[in-house]
Order: C-alpha cells, then sequence, then structure tokens
C-alpha cells in the first residue's frame, strides 16, 4: 500500500491521469482512505476539474480537520475558482495546524495581494520567507521580519551576509526590508544580485517585478513578470501585475484585454473590477468603468474603493440607494480603516452634489483625519529642502553651469499643485500637432531620489547638494538618461511631449541643469481653491500633504517661495500660467503658453474637449468638457471650516489670485 502510494503521488508531476487511476486502484481496497483521497484531488485540480476536486477535497478537510496538507490543497483549488474568501480561509487554517509550510504561505500572500490586502500579504511572505530557511542563523531575522521589527532583522542579515555572501534567502529578506523601508534602490540591487545568484528563484524574480513596478520602471517590470508567466501562465498575481504594468506604460487597449482576461477566470475579485475600471477611464470609456466600479462594490458592499472611484469620476452622480450602502458600511464597526476612509470621502463628494455642504465637509474631514493618521509625513522635510535648493541654486551657480546638460528640446514639465488645472493645461497643450500628453512621469523624482542615495561618510543625503560636484558630462548624461527612461511613454512622432508630475516643482533646479532647453510651467490656481481640492481627493500616494488643511498650508507656501526664488535668480525660465485668466480668456493664454514653448497657435487647442487621449487623473472627465467656469469659487462654500487653511496661507492667498499674468 505505502509503495503504490508513494507511487501515485510521483505520478501527479508527470501524468495526473495516472495518478487518478492508481488512486481508484488504492480507494477500491481501502475505501476512503485520506492520503487517496488527497492524491486524486490533486490530481484533478491540476486536470482542471476544479468542480470534482473540491468536492473531494471539502469532504476530506470536515472528516480530516487537523490535517494541514489538505487544507493548502483546498485553498489552492478554492482560489483556482475565484473563491478567494474561502481560499484565503483554508490557508489559514493550514499555516495555523502547521507553522512551517512556507509553500501555504506564499499562497496565501498571493490571494491576500491579488484582493488588495497589501499588508497581510507582506507578512504572510514574510513567514514563507522564515519557514524556508532551516538555518538557525536566519531564523531569528525572519521572525524579527515578521513581527515588524526591521532594524534588528536588518542587522542581523548584514552580519550573516558578511559571513555567506551568497546566500540568496538572506538577500531576498534583506531586499524585503529595503522595501517596507522604502529603499526601493537598495532592494533592487539586493534582488538583482538575489536573481543573478539563482535564476530560477521564483519568490525573487516576483519581489524583483514588484519593486520595479514601484519605483515607476513599468517596462523592466513587465519584463519580469512575463518571465514568471512563462513558468505558471495561470497565475491571477502575475496576469493582474501585466495588466497593471501594460497601464503603466500607456498600453491601454493591451491591458484592458489583459483585464478582461483575468476577470473571466477570476469573475468573483472586487479589486480587480476597481483595476479594470481604472484602465478603462483612463481610456475614456466612462460607462464601461461605471459599470466595473458598480460591479465592485456589488460584490463587496463595504469596499471603500469602489465608492471613491465612482466619486473621483467628478461627474458621476450616487444613487440614493448608493448612498444608503455607503452609510451601512460606515455603521458596521469591523469596516476596515482603508475602506472607512474611503467611504467618508465618497460620502462627502455625494453630499456635496447634494447641496449638504455641512455634511459633505465633515465627511470630507473624517477621511483626511485618518488617512493623515496612517501616514509618516514631516511638512519640516519640504520646507527645508526649499531652503537648502534656494542656498544652492544663485545666480552665479547657475550662470556657471549654462549651457550643460542634455539640449533636447523635447520635455514640457507642468509642475505646481494638484488640482491647479493642471490637467486642463495638459489637454490643451496635447491638441497641438507637435505634442504629445504623456502622465505624471516619476522618472525626475526617481533621478533625484538616486542621486540623494549617494552618502556622505556622515550618511548625509547629497541631494540637491551633489548637483554642484556633477560635471557637464555627468549632467548631460542625466538629461539623458530621464529622455530614455520616458521613452517608452511616447507613442506617436509628435517632437514635444508633457511630463505633467506636479510634484516636479521642488526639482525645477535639477530639470534647469540637466534639461536646459525644456520648457517649464507653473499652473497655478487661487491658493484657498487649490487647496481645498486637494484636501477633499484622497490621492492613491504620493501627496501627503494634502490630509491636513494647516500641512497643506505650510506646503502651498513653500512652494510659492521656491517658485519666486527661480523667478528671481532665471527670469523667465519658468512660464506661468493662472488658471482663473486660462478660464477668463481661454485663447489669449493659450497663444501665451504656446509661444513660450516656441509653437505657432492651433484652432484646435481650443477645441481640447473633442481630443481623444488616455488622461489618468482625477480630472480625467472634466477636461472632455468645454471650459466652465462654476468651480472657481466652489471653496467658498465651506469657507467657515477652513480657518486652518487660511491661517497657515497667510498672505499667499491673495496674490495667486489677484496678480496678473506673468
Amino acid at each position: 500500500m505505502d509503495l503504490a502510494l508513494r507511487h501515485a503521488e510521483r505520478l501527479l508531476a508527470h501524468d495526473p491521469n495516472l495518478a487518478i487511476e492508481q488512486a481508484h486502484a488504492i480507494l477500491e481496497v481501502a475505501p476512503k482512505h485520506p492520503l487517496a483521497l488527497l492524491i486524486e484531488g490533486k490530481a484533478l485540480r491540476l486536470l482542471g476539474k476544479l468542480g470534482e476536486a473540491r468536492g473531494i477535497l471539502s469532504a476530506l478537510a470536515a472528516a480530516q480537520p487537523r490535517w494541514a496538507d489538505v487544507r493548502f490543497e483546498l485553498g489552492v483549488t478554492e482560489g483556482a475558482l475565484g473563491d478567494n474568501e474561502a481560499a484565503i480561509a483554508a490557508l489559514r487554517g493550514a499555516v495555523a495546524l502547521r507553522d512551517a509550510f512556507p509553500a501555504a504561505w506564499g499562497a496565501l500572500g498571493d490571494l491576500l495581494f491579488v484582493t488588495g490586502a497589501a499588508a497581510e500579504a507582506d507578512t504572510a511572505y514574510a513567514n514563507q520567507i522564515r519557514t524556508s530557511t532551516a538555518d538557525p542563523r536566519l531564523m531569528q531575522a525572519a521572525a524579527d521580519l515578521c513581527q515588524g521589527k526591521l532594524a534588528p532583522a536588518e542587522a542581523a542579515l548584514r552580519a550573516h551576509l558578511k559571513i555567506a555572501a551568497t546566500d540568496v534567502a538572506a538577500i531576498r529578506m534583506l531586499a524585503e526590508i529595503g522595501a517596507r523601508l522604502g529603499r526601493y534602490g537598495d532592494a533592487e540591487k539586493l534582488l538583482e544580485r538575489c536573481l543573478e545568484l539563482a535564476p530560477s528563484f521564483v519568490a525573487a524574480r516576483h519581489n524583483y517585478a514588484l519593486i520595479l513596478f514601484r519605483q515607476g520602471k513599468a517596462a523592466p517590470a513587465l519584463r519580469e513578470i512575463e518571465t514568471l508567466l512563462r513558468a505558471d501562465p495561470s497565475n491571477p498575481v502575475y496576469r493582474n501585475l501585466k495588466a497593471a504594468a501594460l497601464a503603466r506604460l500607456g498600453d491601454y487597449e493591451d491591458s484592458i484585454t489583459q483585464f478582461e482576461d483575468v476577470l473571466r477566470d477570476e469573475p468573483n475579485q472586487p479589486r480587480l473590477w476597481l483595476s479594470y475600471g481604472h484602465a478603462l477611464k483612463t481610456a475614456g470609456r466612462t460607462t464601461d468603468a461605471i459599470a466595473a466600479y458598480r460591479r465592485a462594490v456589488i460584490l463587496d458592499p463595504s469596499f471603500g474603493d469602489g465608492y471613491w472611484s465612482l466619486a473621483n469620476l467628478k461627474t458621476f452622480r450616487f444613487t440614493p440607494e448608493e448612498i444608503g450602502m455607503m452609510r451601512k458600511a460606515l455603521a458596521d464597526p469591523k469596516l476596515a480603516e482603508e475602506d472607512r476612509f474611503h467611504v467618508h470621502y465618497a460620502l462627502g463628494k455625494a453630499l456635496e452634489d447634494a447641496g449638504d455642504y455641512a455634511g459633505s465637509f465633515s465627511h470630507y474631514a473624517e477621511g483626511a483625519r485618518r488617512r493623515r493618521a496612517l501616514l509618516d509625513y514631516d511638512p519640516e522635510e519640504i520646507s527645508e529642502q526649499v531652503r537648502r535648493t534656494k542656498a544652492l541654486f544663485t545666480p552665479e551657480f547657475l550662470a556657471a553651469r549654462q549651457g550643460v546638460g542634455s539640449p533636447a528640446l523635447d520635455p514640457i514639465f507642468v509642475v505646481g499643485l494638484p488640482r491647479s488645472g493642471s490637467t486642463l493645461l495638459e489637454q490643451i497643450l496635447s491638441s497641438h500637432s507637435a505634442i504629445e500628453g504623456t502622465m505624471e512621469l516619476p522618472d525626475i523624482a526617481a533621478i533625484a531620489r538616486e542621486l540623494g542615495e549617494r552618502k556622505l561618510k556622515t550618511d548625509a543625503s547629497l541631494y540637491p547638494e551633489v548637483l554642484a560636484g556633477l560635471s557637464g558630462e555627468q549632467l548631460r548624461a542625466l538629461g539623458e538618461s530621464y529622455l530614455s527612461r520616458t521613452a517608452v511613454q511616447r507613442k506617436t512622432k509628435r517632437p514635444l511631449f508633457i511630463d505633467k508630475m506636479p510634484n516636479n516643482w521642488i526639482h525645477t533646479g535639477l530639470i534647469a541643469l540637466i534639461l536646459p532647453n525644456a520648457k517649464i510651467i507653473d499652473a497655478r490656481r487661487h491658493a484657498m481653491a487649490t487647496c481645498f481640492s486637494a484636501f477633499k481627493q484622497h490621492f492613491a500616494r504620493g501627496q501627503a500633504f494634502t490630509y491636513d488643511l494647516a500641512e497643506l498650508g505650510r506646503y502651498y507656501r513653500d512652494y510659492l517661495d521656491l517658485m519666486a526664488h527661480f523667478d528671481a535668480v532665471a527670469p523667465g525660465r519658468v512660464h506661468r500660467v493662472r488658471y482663473e485668466r486660462l478660464v477668463a480668456d481661454t485663447e489669449a493664454e493659450v497663444r501665451r503658453v504656446l509661444a513660450y514653448c516656441g509653437l505657432p497657435f492651433e484652432e484646435a487647442c481650443l477645441a481640447f474637449y473633442a481630443t481623444e487621449r488616455a488622461v489618468r487623473t482625477a480630472s480625467s472627465e472634466q477636461v472632455r468638457q468645454p471650459i466652465y467656469k462654476d468651480g472657481l469659487d466652489q471653496w467658498r462654500r465651506y469657507e467657515s471650516w477652513l480657518g486652518p487653511l487660511s491661517d497657515a496661507l497667510g498672505p499667499a492667498i491673495e496674490p495667486a489670485a489677484s496678480k496678473s499674468a506673468d
């Protein structure tokens, strides 16, 4: 009997049909033999007969409640059937019964990741690492990693790698610590080394793809994902990541097709419907996007991001039934914090549309309060960087570097604060035959971050001071690097393209040095209007300053301070477009900005709403309509609650509104 069972297990990897035959032969002699039933269930799963496999494994799990292996197989089968809730429950049961079960921890991490539980997925992956090693020198480091004790884990791993420099498990763990600390460059280098040593290390390759994606390096991330998919083509985590990477690269039709392929196999996953909706929205398929978002909240009525994505269309209006669903979700004390703040933002928008401004503000404020509590943000860091940038970029410093950098004319940078009219400006400019619109590109910030990772002996960051020590050749290389990085986003042969990352205002000096012929446009709107619009907007990432009114005001003043500095030390280098003037006299402002870009006026720029292109920002639906003036003073409806913002802005309020165009 034992020999027959071992033979059946070996057959699983090569011929599941023969494994089933062998299992049946055993069951004829020993009916209900647990291991034979497990082999049969696994073989049926491998053959794609998921319903039959589930029936056998469910019954076996009920009969053998303390058997971790059957719960693992049941979890994998439920996941393949698209029932992630049941799959996660089964896999949690497996690791509860047997902690040292790396395959189950990994499968659990994959399911948590695809359902959007990123923090729990990280913990599961950390436990996969911990249970994969029997080396006592690594076990404590892995345990610390699982408990979030990153400093002792990092120290132990670095000490271990001094002795065993090629230990790929330790290298992967150290990369995981780097990722959790936001040191993505370090994590990327570690994972590159890991894969050099062990090219078949699948978990490390998945980590590598994620790290590349999180840094905005979608093209290399996609290459790694394709490698993973060749080995495991049905893996929903890899397929979902591929769709997201395609969207990041601007290949929206391919991304949509990929999401549709995944959804055919995983139709009950709210987060997949959400991602699909985002791709549809960006491609301008608004009706389909609404249907996808609504499908997400039907599948999970507590799914806050689904409600917020509907609200974030700006032109969408909730039904009374949907408002009731959101109120019911908030009343549930078990609602997850991420869902809760998303629902608050969505309800704020719904009540604003209904004219209940007091109720609306209370929800916006509560959503912001909860979101801010989850962020590690120090406003002093921005203020300090502004002070240091001003100290570095003197007229003498700039004059000594005149003519260095890449001579390319291609980029047009639109900088400022989010919600300042920059998407409208981008849409207008992208309607010109010489200008291509791309998206908010992460590449300037990535270059700055990489420069900042060069350390002094004191471990102080060198950015922006490092720029003073770079030669003209090095500055030119940085400019060429930017052009190379962004080339993948350019889908047409138009000579100019727009990078609309608003946060690049802090890197105005870097842009001026490495791309001296690039155009920089500062999109500016009334301070109160800009800041309140940002306050009621939940951003997916990167705008941590927007969740507190006083911090918002301080950030805006820092932005004004630096822009005023460059106006003084490099007059005319930055062109300013004021939203109020753009709305009041569109043609005159468009002619001014095109003249700054060295381009003739084209009538198509005034019919920008007819231009078909992908738009990724929160204003995507608004810029597909003609200019309207109703939104100019919306903030005044909330003025009585905006005291902290007004106080923080101080004298910054009026100049942005009243000063004539620069």
